[in-house]
């Protein structure tokens, strides 16, 4: 275990020496493919994913991904020190990446590496995957086909090693309103924003009939306008962009069709569907063994690849969210070593 510690300290500060922004994370790429062969995995690769299979892969025992993301945010401009320069003052890294999501990509694959010393009664595969701060295509989504069938995945991301059992999924809408172009100086036209008016205010006191046990309420914002062209025209559109943070209580599908039918004088062409929320089971087995480790279960606000996994998932991991993409970002070594030996408490023995 000590040498699993030790050698996840060192991974994460090559990690955060290289840097590795969203279809930019190459390079860390390469040290994370050459740390699984080092320890003896045949390490696969997809553009800036790495993966691994377990030696003992059988496919007739059920497959659990292990994954958490390499690429990071843009440094803020607040940084008082190089956010490429890993500090380590022996309890505390600090640098860019260290909370978010680098511990959990280095104590996940340490956990990979210690389940596979024996027999499991599941496929443990370790996924590093990129894009994810970005939600881009080339992530995570395109190596689940590649990928044996999944039965259950952990998600690293900092909570605090509590067990996030909801996450919110996000929908962007694109909204138009339209009118009757016609000069300001004449009682001619119909405008498009006295039109929009209305159907902004109907999103904001949006309620749907289902909450979700964990994420709460659908979330609705408009947080743009636009509309005119001059000041003596009345503007025959009215452009706005609603953000929607949907619930496991309706797929994203239901949610739109559902604000459509709320505003039937609006547009809303949605920019993607493909970010739905998730949610598991609180009788999993996974989230049973965090309880009895005195873990509590939360619905979590922000979006990860958890949106992207199609099965059954729990999104855990060390650090805190209110680190992330911050200047002066840190982990703590005690956060790394603790996140080793619960998800290893978490998921040795699992049956599934």
């Amino acid at each position: 275990m000590d040498e699993l510690f030790y050698d996840s300290i060192d991974l994460l500060k090559q990690m955060i020496a290289t840097p590795s922004t969203s279809r930019d994370e190459a390079t860390v790429a390469d040290i994370i493919e050459h740390r699984l062969k080092q320890y003896g995995f045949g390490a696969r690769r997809s553009g800036n994913n790495v993966w691994a299979l377990p030696l003992d892969f059988d496919p007739q025992r059920p497959t659990v991904l292990l994954n958490s993301h390499i690429d990071t945010v843009k440094p803020a401009a607040s940084w008082t020190t190089d956010p490429f320069e890993p500090i380590d003052d022996g309890e505390r890294i600090t640098g860019l990446g260290s909370n978010d999501a680098g511990a959990s990509v280095v104590s996940l694959l340490a956990t990979f590496v210690r389940l596979n010393m024996q027999p499991q009664h599941c496929n443990f595969v370790f996924l590093a995957s990129c894009e994810e701060e970005i939600g881009g295509k080339g992530g995570i989504e395109s190596v689940i086909p590649m990928l044996p069938p999944i039965a259950f995945a952990v998600v690293g991301e900092p909570t605090g090693m509590q067990p996030a059992v909801a996450e919110k999924g996000l929908m962007v809408l694109d909204g138009e309103v339209t009118g009757v172009a016609g000069h300001a100086a004449r009682n001619e036209g119909v405008n498009a924003i006295y039109r929009a008016i209305p159907v902004i205010d109907a999103l904001r006191t949006a309620r749907f009939e289902r909450e979700s046990q964990f994420l709460g309420p659908v979330k609705i914002s408009v947080t743009q306008i636009s509309a005119g062209t001059a000041h003596n025209v009345v503007p025959d559109l009215c452009r706005f962009v609603v953000d929607v943070r949907t619930t496991d209580a309706y797929s994203n599908a239901e949610t739109l069709a559902l604000i459509r039918a709320m505003v039937p004088d609006a547009t809303l062409t949605p920019r993607s569907t493909r970010l739905g929320s998730s949610s598991v089971a609180l009788d999993h087995p996974v989230v049973r063994r965090a309880v009895t480790l005195g873990r509590v279960p939360f619905g979590s606000p922000t979006l990860s690849d958890q949106a992207l996994i199609h099965c059954p998932s729990v999104k855990i991991g060390p650090g805190d969210s209110a680190r992330s993409h911050t200047a002066g970002e840190y982990i703590l070594h005690s956060e790394i070593r603790e996140a080793i030996d619960t998800y290893t408490i978490l998921l040795s023995g699992l049956r599934l």
